[in-house]
């Protein structure tokens, strides 16, 4: 493994821990077992390592997401629910990248917008704009009774519930198997995620 692999998966392990605020370079550094001049020569500063950490995911999820959303063409009436379902193969799929790869990236999306990573946002916006535009516009498809302003609320607490979910999977399996005699896998959870992220889109606007 390269010095530069080893800084990245460090980070990312601690990133999706403790977030991006809470995570100082010289975490980084020891956990990878690196010094700070590695971290400097080849990422130069820390939103650069943070955007390094994300591209690893979003270069493999986007395109992935693009092409499931391009399948909706395929639909006479686009529904939310067919819309979040294009997100299941993708989200799986990073697996590839580490083997926890689905609830890192989803933490990682979590602490990107609860510590306001402006940066994060420009570079996703700059680099994959035209999927995320896409996505919106399959939802406002799905949703012409949404305002955008609603929209834009309803998906913010839909990012809150995944990313619970995905925080919260271990407890969640243990006490399905617990009190519900239920066995649960990590991806089971997204399918149950799928069906009330959806429905909550859908409900009527807001008075």
């Amino acid at each position: 493994m390269t010095t530069k692999d080893k800084i990245v998966n460090a980070a990312e392990a601690l990133f999706a821990e403790h977030g991006f605020e809470q995570t100082s370079l010289r975490q980084i550094t020891s956990e990878a077992g690196v010094n700070l001049a590695s971290v400097n020569y080849h990422f130069g500063s820390k939103k650069a390592l943070i955007q390094a950490v994300m591209a690893r995911y979003l270069s493999r999820f986007m395109p992935a997401l693009a092409r499931q959303l391009q399948s909706l063409e395929n639909y006479q009436q686009v529904t939310s629910r067919a819309v979040f379902d294009c997100f299941r193969q993708p989200l799986m799929a990073l697996t590839d990248v580490s083997r926890q790869g689905p609830a890192n990236f989803l933490r990682l999306l979590g602490f990107a917008y609860s510590e306001i990573q402006g940066h994060l946002r420009k570079y996703t916006m700059t680099e994959f704009g035209t999927v995320i535009e896409q996505l919106l516009q399959w939802l406002h498809r799905a949703n012409p009774q949404l305002s955008d302003a609603e929209l834009f609320w309803r998906l913010h607490f839909i990012l809150g519930a995944t990313v619970f979910a995905q925080v919260s999977s271990q407890a969640l399996i243990e006490i399905a198997a617990a009190d519900f005699d239920e066995q649960v896998d990590p991806e089971h959870i997204i399918d149950k995620l799928i069906p009330f992220i959806a429905g909550g889109l859908d409900s009527s606007a807001a008075g």
